[in-house]
């Protein structure tokens, strides 16, 4: 009878280091389960969903950037907001709100040049119902109007504006209290570095006027 050749084993230094990365990957998962942020409610869908999870971008507190999603500490409750700056300081923001055409969102990038408007994918079907923008505190307006940002201040809007409770309701933003910008999603653990629904500039010649 011809000898079974017994099973190779591993050399104990690769037995060491693969138990080694099996643990680093278990302790990798558990640190961000402990780190991420969990999404609660819909203001930020399609983009976001409820359940998932966020990791901030390391040393990304404290400022923002157009179009970036980040997490914000609100004034007004003891809650992590999750939005979408669409306006940083120096820059003009306004909203015109018609039968029509309820969520037309103007920007004049650094308070000069053209007024353009913001267009995103997810606004086109959850955007029925809004209103006018913006008063002298970046909330919502009887008429529309321009608004400059003021310095140290920001204007954001949730993904999903019918349900969101966003510069419309509270203000200007502070950047000092923004706690990073999100840099990784996905449920149950982040697992993407590309968030969707980043929003574009277009011209636009209507101005303001309702």
């Amino acid at each position: 009878m011809e000898a079974i050749p017994r099973p190779r084993r591993l050399p104990r230094a690769a037995a060491a280091v693969l138990g080694c990365l099996v643990v680093l990957l278990l302790l990798a998962g558990v640190a961000v389960t402990v780190l991420s942020v969990r999404v609660e409610g819909a203001s930020m869908t399609p983009t976001l969903h409820d359940g998932d999870r966020l990791l901030p971008v390391p040393g990304s507190a404290g400022e923002v950037r157009r179009f970036d999603v980040v997490l914000l500490r609100s004034r007004h409750q003891d809650a992590l907001l999750v939005k979408r700056v669409i306006a940083v300081p120096g820059d003009r923001i306004a909203i015109v709100s018609t039968a029509d055409e309820p969520f037309r969102v103007l920007l004049q990038e650094h308070g000069a040049g053209p007024v353009r408007r913001v267009t995103a994918p997810q606004w086109a079907d959850r955007a029925r119902r809004t209103g006018n923008c913006c008063g002298p505190d970046g909330t919502r307006s009887a008429r529309p109007a321009l608004r400059t940002v003021p310095a140290g201040f920001f204007f954001y809007l949730g993904d999903n504006p019918d349900l969101s409770d966003d510069s419309r309701t509270y203000g200007w933003g502070e950047i000092a209290r923004v706690e990073g910008r999100v840099g990784l999603s996905g449920g149950p653990l982040p697992t993407s570095s590309r968030l969707g629904g980043r929003p574009a500039l277009e011209e636009d010649h209507r101005g303001v006027r309702p």
